[in-house]
C-alpha cells in the first residue's frame, strides 16, 4: 500500500504497540513542548522532558500544559543536555529521543559518540516524510542531516534504510529516485556515474526491496507531463515513493523550498540508531514536532 498522506501515518501511530516515552534534550522549546502534549493527547507519546527546571516550568505554565502528565529531568545550568538525555535512553527510560533547545551538531555528536552506545551497525540516516497539494501521496526524502556527500557505498545504505522505513510504514516495495540534475549519464557529473551504477548492481543484486531508478532529474521525479514532454519513457515518473538527494546541501534546499513555497507538511526521523530519533527544526510549527513523533510510533519500535 501507499501512504496519501499523514492522515494514515497518524492512524497506524495510534495503533502502535506502546506508548512512546520521549525524551527531548533540551525541552525548553514552545512548539516542540507543543507538539509532544498533542501526540500525548493523541494517545502514543509521553513526555519526558529534560533540561533546566527554571526554564522549562515557567513556559509549561505559560502554554497551559502545567497540569499535563509528565517527567521532568532536571539538569543544572551548564550541563550537558543532550548527555543528560541520552544517559535516559541508555538506563531503558526512554523510547524516543527527540531534540528540542540544543544545536543540531551538539544533539548529532551524542548520537555517534560510541560511549553513548546508542549506534547500531547501521548508517545513521535522516529521513523526512513530506505531504504536497499537488502530489498524491507522501513522498520520503533523505539523507538531509547526517551525511553530507555520500559516496557510492553510503548512498546503498540510504536506499536501503529509506526502503526499510517507508516499509515498516507501510509501503510495499517502494519507487525509489536517485535525483540528479539530468537524466542523462555525463561522466563530468559524478552523481549521474553513480547513479548508474546503483541501478546496474540493483539490478544484479538487489540493494533493497525496492524499485530504484536514477539518474533522474527532479521534475521527472514528480511530473507524469514533465515525462511526457521531455519523451522520458519511465512510468513510474510522477509515483515514487522516495527520493536519494547527491549530497545533504540539495536535500536540505529541496525541503526548505518545498516547506516555504509549496506549503508542504514535513517531520523528519533518523534511522540506524538503537531508537527512533525524531530531529525537526526548532523554528518549525508544532505540527511538524507531532508528525515526527507520528513517524516515530508508526515504525512500530523499529529504528
Amino acid at each position: 500500500m501507499e501512504m496519501k498522506n499523514f492522515d494514515q501515518i497518524v492512524e497506524r501511530a495510534k495503533r502502535s504497540f506502546r506508548k512512546m516515552r520521549v525524551v527531548i534534550a533540551g525541552a525548553d522549546a514552545e512548539n516542540i513542548l507543543l507538539g509532544t502534549f498533542e501526540a500525548q493527547d493523541a494517545g502514543f507519546a509521553t513526555p519526558v522532558l529534560v533540561g533546566e527546571a527554571e526554564k522549562i516550568e515557567p513556559m509549561l505554565e505559560r502554554l497551559g500544559l502545567k497540569d499535563k502528565t509528565y517527567r521532568l529531568v532536571a539538569t543544572q545550568p551548564g550541563e550537558d543536555v543532550v548527555q543528560a538525555a541520552v544517559n535516559v535512553i541508555r538506563r531503558g527510560e526512554g523510547d524516543v529521543l527527540m531534540r528540542g533547545n540544543t544545536q543540531t551538531r551538539d544533539f548529532l555528536m551524542a548520537l555517534l559518540d560510541k560511549k553513548n552506545e546508542l549506534r547500531t551497525d547501521k548508517r545513521l540516516v535522516h529521513i523526512d516524510l513530506v505531504s504536497m497539494p499537488e502530489y498524491p501521496k507522501l513522498i520520503a526524502i533523505g539523507d538531509v542531516t547526517v551525511t553530507i556527500q555520500p559516496d557510492i557505498q553510503q548512498k546503498k545504505e540510504i536506499i536501503r534504510s529509506m526502503t526499510e522505513t517507508l516499509e515498516s510504514v507501510g509501503y510495499d516495495k517502494p519507487n525509489i529516485a536517485l535525483l540528479s540534475m539530468v537524466e542523462e549519464v555525463n561522466f563530468h557529473m559524478k552523481d549521474t556515474m553513480e547513479a548508474q551504477e546503483l541501478v546496474r548492481s540493483h539490478a544484479d543484486t538487489p540493494i533493497a526491496n525496492c524499485n530504484l531508478v536514477g539518474p533522474i532529474a527532479y521534475d521527472l521525479i514528480l511530473s507524469k507531463e514533465a515525462a511526457r514532454l521531455k519523451n522520458y519513457d519511465e512510468p513510474l515518473c510522477g509515483e515514487f515513493d522516495g527520493i536519494v538527494v547527491p549530497s545533504l546541501l540539495a536535500g536540505n534546499l529541496i525541503v526548505k523550498c518545498w516547506q516555504m513555497h509549496a506549503k508542504a507538511k514535513t517531520c523528519g526521523v533518523v534511522v540506524g540508531a538503537k531508537v527512533p530519533v525524531a530531529l525537526t527544526s526548532r523554528s518549525d510549527d508544532k505540527e511538524v514536532s507531532f508528525l515526527s513523533l507520528a513517524f516515530c510510533a508508526a515504525l512500530d519500535g523499529k529504528a
